[in-house]
């Protein structure tokens, strides 16, 4: 007698339709989606998912996940993602993020809105930045920055 062979495909039977659907996939178990240092692409990237950029991006990101931009990485859009990590240059905004972290030798330039922020000796940043306040209880007048970030 044979053995069977072992494939990488189901078997299409009737107990294979009847099985209930595939949960969604938690929060922390996100697939990441990367972009090598040796591409250069241009387009909006949206969806559910982490994102980590090693090479150059043009275009908005927009997630349920987070953004990771490396060391010598360069993202020029808008970035709106629940965590973004900023060790390369970003040209853009970060809007409403839970947490940003500018990591040493990142390069912000741009507005930052988000829960926290923690910015590491030897980074930069130009631009305008919001944190810690909860939306329901910002104002104009409270949303107005003081001096250089």
């Amino acid at each position: 007698m044979r053995e069977a062979e072992r494939t990488n495909v189901a078997p299409l039977s009737p107990e294979a339709a009847r099985r209930p659907p595939v949960k969604e996939t938690p929060r922390g178990d996100m697939k990441e989606s990367v972009i090598a240092s040796d591409l250069t692409i241009e387009g909006k990237i949206i969806g559910s998912g982490h994102v980590r950029i090693a090479g150059r991006f043009k275009g908005d990101v927009q997630v349920d996940g987070n953004v990771t931009l490396d060391t010598g990485a360069h993202l020029e859009g808008q970035v709106k993602a629940q965590v973004v990590v900023v060790g390369g240059e970003l040209l853009g905004n970060i809007d409403n993020a839970k947490r940003v972290e500018l990591l040493e030798g990142g390069v912000i330039s741009g507005d930052v809105k988000a829960g926290s922020l923690t910015v590491a000796a030897g980074s930069r940043m130009r631009g305008q930045v919001e944190f810690g306040w909860d939306d329901t209880r910002t104002t104009k007048s409270e949303a107005k920055g003081f001096g250089n970030a």
